[in-house]
């Protein structure tokens, strides 16, 4: 299975060569240099306008009418989280001068707010904190922000703006991985990171608190790539990368480890729908390299 894993695009390949067979740092630090010029990254690099954006929006592309099914995944805001999971060296886009392109001539759909500055979307907002970190982009605005619109309970919801006081699950994660990321950058820890991984945690990454009970279907299904959405699998790997292993996440990682086929691999749930550059994994019911990948590194760690 690790040779499958191996078989791969640089951009998950790097990460199957750190991660899961932990090569020395120099044979998966070359892997990851090739995210530039081969495979996924090279592709979605070719597709950046020379305005600096992605299908010449912010969060959808130019012209998008709310039509059709899902939401397109081509914009700038999604093609820099791609690259930036991907592990592009963010010099790339920096001798582009991606950050003061977006600056000058990148605005949100929403009031026409300037991109670098965020809007009021916490999951957008969340996107736009770890992307600046990234590219060294001022965004510290944004990380305050976040401490500013928490909400009572401890987590985030993007509906706070019609009136929302409970937090989600999946505006609670995103918030989280955009704030760990602002954190390791910058070295200024963020107390509403913590309270916010107590929501998810005193929840057991997914139940109702007043039920028990699991909140959704969606908790247990693992689809690729995460986008924006939640499940046990994008929870329990974010506390891998935070570093916190924690005994009320055990019921979720059972969850992972039970969903692991007799091969040894996961399947796919299904994609987001919505309009790509390209696709990046398998379609419903085949076993996914990267679903796969994360699950081996989440057991793994907790395993350890």
């Amino acid at each position: 299975m690790t040779g499958w894993l191996l078989d791969s695009d640089p951009a998950l390949r790097w990460q199957v060569e750190r991660d899961v067979v932990h090569e020395p740092a120099a044979v998966w630090q070359a892997t990851r240099a090739k995210v530039a010029s081969e495979g996924f990254g090279a592709r979605l690099l070719e597709e950046q306008g020379a305005d600096g954006m992605w299908a010449g929006g912010a969060f959808f592309p130019r012209g998008f009418d709310g039509t059709g099914d899902g939401q397109p995944w081509t914009a700038t805001t999604w093609s820099l989280n791609s690259l930036r999971e991907w592990g592009l060296d963010a010099e790339v886009l920096r001798a582009r001068r991606t950050v003061e392109l977006l600056e000058a001539n990148c605005r949100w759909e929403y009031e026409d707010l300037p991109y670098w500055g965020g809007e009021v979307d916490v999951c957008i907002n969340s996107w736009t904190l770890a992307n600046g970190v990234w590219l060294g982009a001022d965004v510290q605005g944004i990380a305050d922000w976040f401490g500013e619109h928490q909400l009572a309970d401890g987590g985030w919801n993007c509906e706070w703006v019609e009136g929302s006081t409970r937090s989600s699950f999946h505006s609670t994660l995103n918030a989280l991985k955009g704030l760990l990321i602002h954190e390791r950058g910058t070295g200024s820890e963020n107390g509403a990171r913590a309270a916010g991984e107590e929501y998810l945690l005193e929840r057991k990454l997914y139940k109702r608190l007043s039920t028990n009970e699991p909140v959704a279907e969606w908790v247990s299904e693992f689809r690729s790539p995460f986008r924006w959405g939640y499940s046990v699998l994008n929870a329990a790997d974010y506390f891998r990368e935070a570093g916190r292993k924690d005994p009320r996440m055990g019921e979720a990682v059972e969850m992972i480890r039970r969903a692991r086929q007799p091969d040894g691999t996961w399947l796919q749930a299904g994609r987001h729908p919505g309009e790509v550059w390209f696709e990046t994994d398998v379609v419903k019911g085949e076993p996914s390299k990267w679903l796969t990948f994360f699950a081996t590194r989440v057991l793994e760690w907790w395993d350890s």
